[in-house]
């Protein structure tokens, strides 16, 4: 009897960064596993951190079943919208007066667009500049010659004032103080994570609305779909993909991902450049 007959479906979820694509770009062998997964009968969702905005279309052309974007708060499921979470209004702009209070560098994350303060850019560039200029430019799989400085900077629109901005997530990428202690007086209601750049350190990461992660989208999609948990299959290699792997019936890591991804992952694999997506797939038999 063949494996299509034997391996019951599966609803995967796919973070991008690290794990399905390098700096938006995916190798051929992730895009080919995605589609004939899907044509034997599983179902195969993106949950990023990215807002929607910044999900390039080619990733979107692979074809999903769904796209769970800023890390959980949002859930398009065949179109409809499922859920589209943000910072309460009041919240947001003490949050945006704080960061411009202390000069950092920062950018704020709706599906519709990315805001920026004026000038960010060029302080971006000086910060970020450095941290991707050791960057391979070709690893021989991935064709990485995409500027990740456009990927981050291509969807962006500038204000002078960004108090009033709608948004479901901040990347700061430089603060004058550790984001930490910057953030202490917010108290529960927001949460940090590091920023998947390393090298940035602790005056870098991910500020998010406490109690929002990955695995709560995917707890959306279970939800609309009928599914089982136990058929969930959850691939990723970041701090925001925790929960995620925690929740899935089968966890699998990225191999070299972030230590506390590791710890909770039920197996491994390798990254873009070594086609991990595919052969979890294989692993797993979704591909026949």
């Amino acid at each position: 009897m063949s494996s299509q007959q034997t391996v019951r479906p599966r609803a995967i979820f796919l973070d991008i960064d690290g794990t399905y694509a390098d700096h938006g770009l995916a190798p051929a062998a992730h895009v080919e596993a995605v589609r004939t997964a899907r044509a034997l009968g599983h179902l195969v969702f993106v949950c990023t951190g990215r807002p929607l905005s910044m999900v390039p279309g080619h990733i979107l052309e692979t074809g999903f079943d769904g796209v769970i974007t800023g890390a959980g708060a949002r859930v398009e499921l065949n179109g409809e919208i499922l859920k589209d979470t943000r910072f309460e209004p009041n919240l947001a702009a003490r949050l945006v007066e704080t960061l411009d209070a202390h000069k950092a560098a920062y950018i704020l994350e709706a599906p519709e667009a990315l805001h920026g303060r004026t000038g960010v850019d060029q302080r971006l560039r000086q910060v970020l500049g450095p941290v991707f200029a050791g960057r391979p430019r070709h690893d021989g799989v991935l064709s990485t010659d995409v500027d990740p400085l456009e990927d981050i900077l291509g969807p962006m629109q500038y204000s002078d004032d960004l108090r009033s901005a709608s948004f479901a997530k901040i990347s700061c990428f430089d603060s004058p103080v550790p984001l930490a202690e910057l953030l202490d007086t917010f108290g529960p209601e927001v949460g940090l994570i590091p920023s998947s750049l390393s090298a940035l350190g602790d005056r870098a990461g991910e500020i998010y609305m406490a109690g929002t992660h990955k695995a709560l989208g995917i707890q959306v999609v279970e939800a609309r779909l009928g599914l089982d948990r136990a058929d969930i299959v959850a691939i990723g290699d970041s701090a925001n993909d925790i929960e995620m792997l925690e929740y899935a019936g089968i966890g699998i890591a990225v191999e070299g991902g972030h230590p506390d991804v590791l710890a909770v992952a039920d197996r491994f694999t390798p990254g873009p450049a070594g086609n991990g997506v595919a052969l979890a797939f294989a692993e797993l038999g979704l591909l026949g």
